[in-house]
């Protein structure tokens, strides 16, 4: 080996291990980027996901308000399609449907015979914001 070759392994080595280091800051620095990603959009849904809970008592309020005054019918419409484009759903729980414990809270019970347990009347609405119930309609419930 020549004197130049070995005055040239050190710095070759240097410059491997800083180039090494540098593609590791990069590598950690892309993670790190990509974890405050996800927990910023995961605070932007628990923000939304709040606010709509805050929202429902005015929801029933309307529809209420709805169910006693036929001029406001036409207003359900346009209700069901802001809902809809919140990604809020009201949970199905009409008379005669079947029970279901996931999406139904069962407060009150008629006593009548049977094995299968369906819906007598609807209380309160229930609603499911992305898929995920964030409150089970309140119903009433009989056996046929």
């Amino acid at each position: 080996m020549k004197k130049d070759e070995k005055a040239e392994q050190p710095k070759n080595d240097k410059i491997t291990e800083l180039t090494n280091d540098l593609q590791r800051t990069r590598a950690d620095f892309e993670n790190y980027r990509k974890q405050m990603d996800a927990q910023k959009a995961q605070a932007v849904e628990y923000a939304k996901y709040e606010t709509v809970k805050k929202v429902l008592p005015l929801l029933d309020d309307i529809d209420r308000a709805i169910a006693s005054t036929p001029e406001l019918k036409p207003l359900e419409k346009s209700l069901e399609k802001t809902l809809s484009e919140l990604k809020l759903e009201k949970i199905s729980s009409k008379q005669d449907e079947d029970f279901n414990p996931d999406l139904h809270d069962a407060v009150m019970m008629e006593d009548t015979e049977g094995d299968k347990q369906v819906i007598a009347e609807t209380l309160r609405a229930g609603y499911k914001y992305g898929g995920a119930v964030i409150r089970p309609a309140m119903v009433k419930v009989k056996n046929v």
